[in-house]
């Protein structure tokens, strides 16, 4: 079986009627800052279907804003197509959005897509302004990050964000 989506107001229904847990997907550090309460924290990148709680109660997977929980339940129910298991469309933001409460940690790190952004974006405007006043030479960094991203949009994985993950600030909790 293929997973499903399920909006925020769907999930808490759930939850308040003990029917589903919560699977947090993203970083530690990303779940120290703030997280729904309850969830359990399962990495994408180290998450397998053999990791899901056994439980009679429906899995909710989320992430930032849903394209990593998509992605965690691609990669479940790819390895387990016996599993049942919910993306929550939207992520945590979604969530909070519909007046969901969240619990705040004390740790401030940004989300990982934020992370990513900043780098390619910071390394594609200095190696722009050296090729254009230094060397044409550094215009070959701005295209080889282009073809990142257009691997990462087309494909679902973004290899600065796994790189990105394994860093000593996202690993804390």
């Amino acid at each position: 079986m293929k997973f499903e989506n399920v909006t925020p107001t769907k999930a808490k229904q759930w939850l308040e009627n003990g029917e589903a847990i919560l699977i947090d997907v993203r970083e530690p550090a990303e779940f120290a800052t703030k997280h729904i309460q309850g969830a359990t924290l399962l990495p994408l990148g180290k998450i397998t279907s053999e990791d899901l709680p056994e439980t009679n109660k429906k899995i909710v997977i989320y992430c930032q804003k849903g394209s990593r929980g998509n992605s965690a339940c691609v990669k479940i129910t790819d390895q387990n197509s016996s599993v049942v298991i919910y993306n929550l469309v939207g992520g945590i933001e979604a969530w909070q959005e519909a007046g969901n409460a969240v619990k705040e940690g004390k740790s401030k790190v940004l989300p990982l897509d934020r992370q990513v952004q900043i780098t390619i974006g910071s390394l594609a405007l200095a190696s722009s302004l050296t090729g254009y006043f230094h060397d044409p030479a550094f215009m070959l960094l701005p295209a080889f990050l282009g073809a990142g991203l257009l691997f990462a949009g087309l494909s679902g994985t973004c290899g600065l964000a796994i790189l990105m993950a394994k860093m000593p600030w996202n690993q804390k909790v």
